[in-house]
């Protein structure tokens, strides 16, 4: 019988088989996963949160796996776990000290972050695209941890909530911040990444893939990369302007024009060999990216 992920539900649970003290509030809670006490084992085919992870790591062991090559990240950084996700003990939740906060949905529901909170594209990173903050950036999100740590600690009022929202989202917002500057910063990896995810499109067009597959998704190239298609498209929107449906677009049009230029195949052939579903599709993209029909652009190159 295949044996399944743990799933907790409730804060509570998660604290008692941490060997953690239950939590000061039954919807959030900060927990240090460096004084854990739990057996790796038990969880050998994952965990399932039914909460928020926000986890800022003071430091990793080992090496964690990023596009195509594995990188040191003994300095730490921060993961954003949404609700219902699978973790791996021997990734995600490698050993690390630190602090993690734990929110429930229920937390939120009173307040605008509970819709907002989706619109923050980390939470559908993986490990291996964890941020990593510098010493000034540490201490920031350190300050945040310790005031909401500190408001858990006090008598909870009728202001607490309130107080805590206020400092989630201001954390969240921060590492918005921390992550644009991430991306520059690491504008070599990213780079690589790039590159070679034009060579998967040029790979996918001139073996003629399509033929089979179909047109590439975000989901089959950024698999192909090892990232997520979130951080694929958050990456090249930071490099190249555009996200990662619109970079395959324009490489479809490049392929579109190389066939016209060539003047071996009729536009529904084109369309066949470049894996559209239909003719009209064809035309339909081409002429949205460049304001031509693909017959008035032939033309244009004979004038």
């Amino acid at each position: 019988m295949k044996r399944q992920p743990v799933i907790f539900n409730s804060l509570s649970q998660l604290h008692k088989a941490m060997g953690q003290k239950a939590p000061l509030h039954p919807l959030i809670s900060i927990m240090n996963y460096g004084e854990a006490n739990f057996d790796p084992a038990d969880f050998e085919h994952g965990i399932i949160l039914n909460f928020y992870k926000i986890s800022f790591k003071t430091s990793f062991s080992g090496k964690l796996k990023y596009g195509q090559g594995f990188y040191d990240f003994e300095e730490g950084g921060m993961s954003f776990i949404a609700p219902g996700q699978l973790l791996r003990m021997q990734d995600e939740e490698a050993d690390y000290s630190g602090m993690t906060l734990h929110i429930h949905a229920d937390f939120l529901r009173p307040y605008p972050l509970n819709s907002t909170i989706k619109q923050y594209g980390f939470f559908s990173y993986s490990a291996a695209e964890a941020l990593y903050l510098s010493e000034k950036e540490k201490a920031t999100v350190l300050s945040i941890y310790q005031f909401i740590q500190d408001e858990l600690n006090q008598r909870i009022d009728k202001f607490s909530q309130d107080v805590i929202i206020s400092q989630v989202e201001l954390l969240l917002n921060y590492a918005n911040r921390f992550y644009d500057r991430q991306f520059i910063t690491r504008k070599a990896i990213n780079n690589d990444v790039l590159v070679n995810m034009e060579q998967e499109l040029e790979s996918y067009f001139s073996e003629d893939k399509s033929l089979m597959n179909g047109l590439p998704t975000v989901n089959a190239i950024a698999e192909k990369l090892n990232v997520t298609p979130r951080y694929l498209s958050d990456l090249l929107r930071n490099l190249v302007g555009l996200n990662t449906q619109q970079v395959i677009h324009e490489k479809v049009i490049e392929k579109i024009k190389e066939y016209l230029a060539k003047d071996e195949l009729t536009v529904a052939e084109i369309a066949y060999h470049l894996g559209f579903e239909h003719p009209q599709s064809l035309n339909k993209l081409f002429k949205r990216k460049t304001s031509l029909s693909p017959l008035d652009y032939k033309k244009s190159l004979m004038s």
